[in-house]
This record gives C-alpha cells, structure tokens and sequence, in this order.
C-alpha cells in the first residue's frame, strides 16, 4: 500500500507534532516541512526524518510527493496556505480555528469547496475521553433533556507572555474559545443562534500585550439549552497544569461534572513543586505521544487513506469561526448578538 505524503507547514511546537505523527504512521511518510524560519525547519526536518526543506509554502505545496497537507501556521495565518493548498489539490488538516475573518472563512470555503479537496479542522477535544463517554450519555438521553452548561477552558499567562510570539496579533478566543465552541456544539449536536458575551483586559495590557485577559460569555442553542463559557490566559503561572478545565452539563433527568487538569487521576509532590501530570492530553508512552490531542491528527491519516467521513470538517470551522465573532462583536457592544450562518 502506497503511504500518504505530507508536507507540514509550520513548524513551532505543534508543527512539530505533526511532523512526528506523519514520520510514524505506518500509512504516511513525512515528505517535506516548511517554515520563515529556515534554521527550525531543518531542525525538525532532521528529528523527524523529512526529505526535504521549504521556507516558502507555495513551493511545498508544488511538490509532488505531498498528497497532504498540515497547516499549523499562527491562527491568523491560515488562509494563504489553505488556499494554496486546495489549487494544488492536496488534503488539509489546519489547526483551530479554520480562520479569523469571515472573509478568510468564505475565500478558504470557497477554493476547497471548487477543487474537491478534504478538509479537516483539529479541534480534537472531540477525542477526549471524557467528553466522548459525555456525548454518548446524552445521545442516550441518560441525562434527559439538556437544560444548561458551564465550559472553563483557561490558559496559564506563560502562554501569551512565553509561549506564543504572536499573542498581540491574536485572542484567547481563538486560541481557546474555539475549542470551547465547538466542544459544546459536538456535545450537543446542536448549533448556536445567539450569544451574549464581556471581555476585560488588564493584566496583560500591561505587560505590553494589547489583548484582553478574559471572555464570558453566554451561548444560547437552537433547542434552548444555555451554556456560560470561559477562557482566559492569565492564570497563574502557579497552577498545577497549563490549563484550567472544567466541564458541567444539567439535564432534567441528570448531571455530568468533569475536572480534566485538577482530578486527582495522579498527583506528583517534589521538593519545589507540586502537579498534577497529564494522562489524557499527550502523554509520553515508550516514547511514543498518546493521547487524545495526537489521536486527532492519526485519525485524519486513516479518514484519508480509507476515505471515511472526517469527524471535523470544513463546515464545523466555518460556524465555530462565526461564533467566535459574534461573542467579539457581543463584547464590543456589550449586548446580545446573533449568530448568522
């Protein structure tokens, strides 16, 4: 059987990761990264046994040997590879979210939809395991009807002070809240018509990040459920895991409560410091990363080579990317708006 060549556009910490699944799947094999940078691609080109090197991503995606593409450039960056891409009629996985403009969510739905190429957006909360065993339970209507519920999903400030160069040109919106979007519309099958949200920003205004520190926000569903959502960055750096993740969901029949960073699965207790280390996320296993952010991106090499349905596709970005917007909009005029689809 013929493997599956990937290219990897982007090669910061979640390129990388990328580049190890392609290099170690037994039906792909790692064609080609790509970066400005040309110094870190060729690092990550080395680790991971890439063929060959790019700095440009219009000249990856001419090559021949790439039947797939991994774009996992900054989230504001998505369309120019995307775009170009689909013309060269390669397959897309691209890290959440889809994009940050309506006008870049419409050109990208537009060029993908024109060439025939699959898209695959990777929010892969849907493979969490708690949050799977969360959605069966109310698609068995365990719970009942589903009245309410409560996302929590935040950010140590190490992420847009250390971690992220590009934070400024960013939000925790996107960076978070679009996993939180679309996590709640996959628990619910459902989609959101009107949301309500409030933003502050302080902490990291003045450390010379001009975004704000915090949204909440109410969405409210076509069925009726309402759920209050919040992301911020700015937890202390203090905290036992880089996230802060809470999840409740209230039914007439039942109620399901997850701690996904604070469970007391396994707790580590050093001279300096006490965590809580992850056992869901990414785990290393004789070295080799498990977990459900890796299961997401090995699940896409098996949807293509067995031409399966993708579990998050194109439309999925689309209406997560209009959310989002709305909850902006929402927080810059401090009332409800509509969501238009």
């Amino acid at each position: 059987m013929k493997k599956i060549g990937f290219g990897v556009i982007g090669t910061g910490l979640w390129g990388s990761v990328h580049a190890e699944i392609y290099s170690s799947h037994h039906q792909a094999s790692l064609v080609a990264v790509c970066d400005l940078d040309g110094s870190r691609a060729e690092k990550v080109a080395a680790k991971y046994g890439a063929r060959r090197v790019y700095r440009d991503y219009a000249e990856l995606v001419k090559d021949t040997d790439i039947d797939a593409v991994a774009v996992v450039t900054p989230d504001f960056a998505h369309r120019g590879p995307i775009v170009a891409a689909a013309r060269a009629g390669k397959h897309v996985i691209v890290e959440k979210p889809l994009a940050t403009t309506l006008e870049d969510v419409d050109v990208i739905a537009e060029e993908v939809g024109r060439t025939g190429t699959r898209l695959m957006v990777d929010f892969h909360c849907r493979w969490c395991p708690p949050l799977v065993i969360a959605r069966s339970n109310i698609e068995e209507g365990k719970l009942g009807r589903v009245i309410s519920a409560y996302f929590r999903l935040n950010d140590t400030i190490y992420v847009p002070t250390r971690m992220l160069s590009w934070a400024s040109k960013s939000s925790i919106l996107w960076f978070l809240g679009s996993h939180t979007v679309d996590t709640l519309r996959y628990l619910f099958d459902d989609e959101v018509t009107r949301v309500y949200a409030l933003s502050r920003s302080e902490a990291l205004k003045e450390r010379g990040i001009d975004v704000p520190d915090i949204y909440q926000g109410i969405l409210e569903f076509d069925s009726g459920i309402i759920a209050s959502i919040e992301n911020n960055w700015i937890v202390p750096n203090s905290n036992p895991n880089v996230n802060d993740i809470k999840v409740n969901v209230l039914g007439t029949k039942g109620m399901i409560n997850i701690d996904l960073t604070h469970n007391q699965l396994i707790e580590r207790y050093l001279e300096n410091a006490s965590d809580h280390p992850d056992c869901l996320d990414g785990p290393l296993i004789r070295d080799k990363h498990t977990g459900f952010a890796y299961e997401s991106i090995r699940e896409f090499v098996d949807c293509l080579a067995a031409g399966r349905e993708f579990q998050a596709k194109l439309e999925d970005g689309v209406r997560v990317t209009k959310v989002i917007l709305a909850l902006m909009e929402s927080a810059r005029r401090r009332s409800p708006v509509d969501v238009v689809y």
